[in-house]
Order: structure tokens, then sequence, then C-alpha cells
């Protein structure tokens, strides 16, 4: 019985699901057709209303995971109000067709690019940073000109709550949509033929979306993670290193998709570097284990699964020779785990393995740049990378030794608020770029278009038939074009 009626209900969802992705469907042209100043209007009314439901978003923050309402306004509202800033200043610029050089080949034809929406697309969204990374996607959907269907994580269900008032009221359904669910309504609409998916969480889930798209050939931008790394040399300035990577490590309780995974630190700065780094946690968050925990300057793991799952590394990798340096306390009753620091870590350690998204960070010694760069490169390329050096040399070293979708040098995950650079990352770390003229185009198809000006173009020289005027004509072509 229970039976039936579960799938009774997915059937009852899917039909709702193809009746709304049909309604775009039928209203995409209208969308797509919309000028610059259309679309710069809905921009404004987007960031006038986020503005006016801020201090729901920092409630519903608080009641998923203790976020306080200081970060709120710094990783979620600030970003997003950043992105739609940078995109209404920039959008008549990137909507006009973009010129380019014609080869004498093609003498008296012009040629330029030709940006126009995808269509119908889908966003899926993470719960670390709900509201930033659902409608910084967004913004650059709208930009393009598409209607869009947008499933949000069902992890953080207060934030979606919000971000649902936030959508109907805006938004037809035929232009936006937006559905509230687990995992089964995320595959249900992965079912549905969209033009271009958004997908940001993990590689695995990552890989389940990538081969939905290709059942419909549907083109994907996948904002992933992994395990980021992070190098502090002989040359750094250890107190501006213990600062940043402890705030990038420890905001959002670790859970970031681009927060340092993992630590090198050279032999000569080791003990050194560690105690500046737990004076710096012990400044942002308190001196004691209690203080900490009582911080309301930090949040908690997202739920319980997610909280017994980081334990399982830090006792795993204890199990296996770990030293706990700092932290290690944890409370299940309330998803806490303290900032920790680990030492000595075994490299079979679970926690060398996957990525933490968590306030865990294994730290090591090193000798020389090679033995880092090796074991960097001996994993999946990352989303982020984060080298700490005054020494120019070794900087160069690392960026020319290494892979990675961003990088930082002396600072931690800032560029993600650069509208001006491409931010994704490289193969298991992501697919696809987005942010600023970025996410425009990663929603835009780049039509190109050649016009012919003159009624004889020189390719005509070389029509059928072939003769040896032709072949002459070809050869001379090859030769010098």
């Amino acid at each position: 019985m229970t039976t039936n009626i579960a799938s009774k209900k997915i059937t009852s969802q899917q039909t709702d699901f193809a009746r709304i992705f049909n309604l775009q469907q039928g209203n995409q042209a209208k969308i797509a057709a919309t000028t610059a100043k259309q679309r710069i209007a809905k921009l404004k009314k987007l960031q006038a209303t986020i503005q006016a439901y801020k201090g729901k978003m920092k409630e519903a923050l608080a009641k998923d995971f203790r976020k306080h309402p200081s970060e709120v306004d710094l990783t979620e509202v600030l970003p997003i109000n950043t992105d739609i800033n940078h995109t209404i200043s920039h959008l008549r610029k990137w909507m006009r067709p973009e010129r380019v050089s014609t080869p004498i080949t093609l003498a008296g034809a012009s040629s330029y690019i030709h940006y126009e929406p995808k269509g119908v697309v889908l966003i899926i969204s993470p719960w670390n940073f709900p509201f930033n990374l659902t409608f910084c996607p967004l913004v650059s959907a709208i930009a393009a000109g598409n209607c869009v269907m947008v499933k949000p994580s069902e992890h953080t269900p207060h934030a979606s709550a919000v971000m649902k008032e936030i959508i109907t009221e805006l938004y037809e359904e035929s232009e936006i949509a937006i559905f509230e669910g687990d995992h089964t309504v995320a595959a249900g609409l992965l079912k549905l033929p969209f033009n271009h998916i958004f997908f940001t969480g993990s590689p695995q889930i990552g890989k389940i979306v990538m081969r939905a798209a290709a059942e419909h050939l549907a083109s994907v931008t996948l904002e992933l993670g992994g395990k980021s790394p992070a190098i502090v040399d002989e040359s750094a300035n250890l107190d501006e290193a213990a600062k940043k990577l402890a705030w990038a490590k420890y905001m959002n309780n670790g859970q970031i998709c681009i927060a340092p995974d993992y630590l090198f630190v050279h032999e000569s700065k080791m003990d050194a570097f560690l105690q500046k780094f737990k004076e710096n946690v012990h400044k942002m968050f308190g001196d004691t284990p209690d203080d900490m925990k009582k911080s309301d300057s930090y949040a908690r793991i997202v739920n319980h699964r997610h909280y017994e799952r980081i334990k399982g590394l830090i006792d795993d990798a204890v199990d296996k020779g770990a030293n706990t340096f700092m932290g290690g306390d944890c409370d299940g009753d309330q998803d806490y785990i303290a900032p920790t620091v680990l030492t000595d870590v075994s490299q079979d350690a679970k926690i060398m393995e996957e990525e933490i998204f968590g306030p865990v960070l294994p730290v090591q010694s090193y000798k020389n740049e090679a033995d880092v760069i090796g074991q960097i490169n001996g994993r999946e390329k990352p989303l982020a990378f984060y080298i700490f050096s005054k020494n120019k040399k070794n900087v160069q070293y690392f960026m020319n030794h290494s892979r990675a979708g961003g990088t930082c040098i002396n600072d931690c995950i800032i560029h993600f608020f650069n509208g001006n650079l491409p931010f994704g990352g490289v193969n298991n770390s992501g697919i696809g770029k987005s942010h600023g003229h970025w996410g425009f185009k990663a929603f835009s198809n780049e039509r190109a278009v050649v016009k012919q000006n003159v009624p004889f173009g020189a390719n005509q020289l070389m029509y059928p038939p072939y003769t040896d005027r032709v072949q002459k004509l070809i050869d001379l072509t090859m030769k010098w074009f």
C-alpha cells in the first residue's frame, strides 16, 4: 500500500514537472526576445526583493545550521548583490554581437558572434551557501534570457522555503519555477530534456547529473569540489598566512567547496605556524573549548549524517597515528565539531582520500617543493590551490607544476568574490566556468555568424569544376593562408 502511494506521488510530481517544463518551452521565445533594459529591470527587482527578505534569510540560516547574521551578509547577500551590480553594469556590452576578424580567404564577408539564450535550463543548488549558490547562477540565467527551473537542497529546508517565497513572488512559473523536496525531485527533473543544467555539489552527484544530461545531449556546468591544497613556504608571512587560513577553513564550519582541505608547511616553520594558527582561531572563536562551543560566530554541521561522517574521518585518522594538535571536541546533540587541526596524518587515512567539507585541517611538514607537488598531482585536480610565499621563484614553481580551477597567492578563497575572473574547476573539480561574463556565456549559445557583403566572394574562385587553375589557387591558399 505504501509503495503504491509513493508511486502515485512520483507520477504526480513528474506530471507537474512536465507541465511546467512545457509552459517554459512555450514561453522561451518571448523571454529570449527581451532587451537588455528589460533584463536589467528584472535583476534590479530581484536585488530589491532579496534586500527586503534579508531578515528572513538570516533567520532561515540560523535555523538550518546556526549561521551568524554577519556571515550571512558576508557570504550570502554580498556575493549576490555584487554579482547583480556587475551584471547590470556589463549586460548591454555582453549582449551585443561580438565582431571577430575574417580571414582573407573569405574576403568580402564579415563575422561576428551572436549570443542567444540556451532556452529552458535547470539549476540544482547545494546547501552550504544556499542563497548565494542558487541566486548567482539564476542572475546569469536571467541575464542570458532563459527560462529556469530551480531545485534547491533539501538539507537547508528553511532557506529553501524563503527562496520559494522570493521566486514565486517575482515570477510566473512559465518563466522561473522552484521545486522543493529531496533527491527524488532532482531525479525527476533530470529526466526532462533541458537545454542546459547548472549543478553545484559533489563530484559523485555531478557524475549522475552528467549522465542524465547525456541522455538529452544537454550542456552542463558542474561546480564540484575536491581536496584543495594550501602551502606555506619558508618565506611566508606566518601571521598573515595563519590568520587567512584559519578564516577560510572555519568559515561556515568548514563547509565550503573552496576551503583549504589540507596544508603543507615548510619544516623550518611548522611549529611557529601551528602556534600562530591556534592563536588566530582563539581570537575568532574563543580561548577555551567551552568558549568556542558557545561562540555565536561558529556555525554547526548541517545535519547529523554529515556530523557522523566528519567525526568518522577524525577517528579513522587518529586510529592510524594522527595527532590532534588542536580541537577534536565533538557533540552529537548539537552536530558540533570544534575547530580541529591534525598532524602526522597517514596518507592512507580516509581524511586524505576524500573531501573533508568540515572544520578539520590536516597539516604536514615538507622539505622540498617537488615532494609537495608530487603529492598534489597524485590526486584529482583541485577546485582551488593556495600558496603563501614571498619567494617569486617558489610561487612560479608551484604555479607551473600544478593544475587547479583557481588559485590565490598569499590569501584564501577571495578569488570567488571577483566577478572579473572565471570560477570553476577542472575535470573532477568541475566542468565549465561561472560568475560575471563567464556565467552569462555558460547560459548562452555563442552562434557563429558570417555575413557576405558582396555579390562575389573570394571563395567562389575555388568552386568546381576543379581545373588546373582552381588547383593552383587552392595550393597558393594552403601555402600562404
